[in-house]
């Protein structure tokens, strides 16, 4: 290179900074003026509700009050608990063996847990329990026993309703099986891993994904079904509160005591519902 290039080259200009990139337009949100007024329409329309239920006398909260804790709705609250703990144990014990017999290759097992699911999600519940109260018209003695003496109103509000929520569990426990992907199972059975092993730590613990939410439901809604045993003389919380008003006339409180105790207690199983939702789902995107 030349001097008088050498000279150029030093004596030129700095390069000039690259000219600014325009500013990124701003993003305005679209008014959403509907919403707004939709919300403050339905908050006044709560607010008007909950103004009424308060300040109407015929409620008698005073009376609700004086009811809600005592011993008879307590004793029918825990007999309703106990009712519901037990038979969704032993409706989810019998429809988790109605669903391995749907899903086994034998098809005399697949053809009658196929008709025990549709004749029990068939028939009414309230109808099943007025058959189950009347069986000793159709068999009077059973082993030599008397069926009178062998089935209560509590036996037959339990045989009842499990028999009744064993078909709706078969069917989420099939579900929740099927929504395992068969890869999973193929890739346990190439690590050697027996049938009850690739069961108890592949298929249960990615099935319970799809089984809680259902079966959550599920045991919320045979808290509020059990109430239809007071038709059989049950001595469950509605028919405590029946008792009550029947001999005080005070109709509307007294069911009011026994509503706010399902609220209450469908409120704590939700959130228990919850909570046992994200720790079968941890290590997926559906985590919340």
């Amino acid at each position: 290179m030349s001097s008088d290039t050498l000279a150029k080259v030093a004596t030129a200009p700095p390069p000039e900074d690259p000219a600014p990139l325009p500013d990124a337009p701003r993003i305005v949100p679209r008014p959403r003026a509907g919403q707004w007024t939709a919300a403050a329409l339905v908050l006044v329309l709560l607010a008007l509700a909950a103004h009424s239920v308060i300040r109407n006398e015929a409620f008698q909260w005073d009376v609700v009050a004086d009811y809600f804790t005592t011993a008879s709705v307590l004793r029918g609250l825990g007999l309703t608990l106990w009712l519901t703990a037990l038979v969704m144990a032993l409706g989810f014990a019998l429809g988790t063996l109605l669903a391995m017999a749907r899903l086994s290759a034998n098809p005399v097992l697949r053809a009658v847990s196929w008709g025990y699911v549709w004749f029990f999600r068939s028939m009414p519940i309230l109808v099943q329990l007025l058959f189950w109260f009347n069986i000793g018209a159709l068999y009077p003695e059973v082993f030599g026993v008397r069926t009178v003496n062998l089935m209560g109103p509590v036996t037959i509000a339990v045989v009842g309703l499990t028999l009744h929520e064993a078909a709706y569990a078969a069917e989420v426990v099939r579900g929740g099986i099927l929504s395992v992907d068969r890869g999973q199972i193929e890739a346990a059975q190439s690590l050697g891993l027996g049938r009850w092993r690739r069961w108890r730590r592949i298929v249960l613990p990615q099935a319970m994904r799809s089984i809680v939410p259902p079966a959550g439901n599920m045991l919320i809604g045979t808290l509020k079904g059990t109430s239809i045993v007071s038709v059989i003389a049950v001595q469950d919380l509605l028919y405590s509160v029946q008792l009550v008003y029947h001999r005080t006339y005070q109709v509307v409180p007294l069911l009011m005591v026994a509503t706010l105790w399902y609220v209450v207690v469908t409120s704590v199983l939700s959130v228990g519902q919850h909570y046992v939702e994200r720790h079968y789902a941890r290590g997926s995107e559906r985590v919340r």
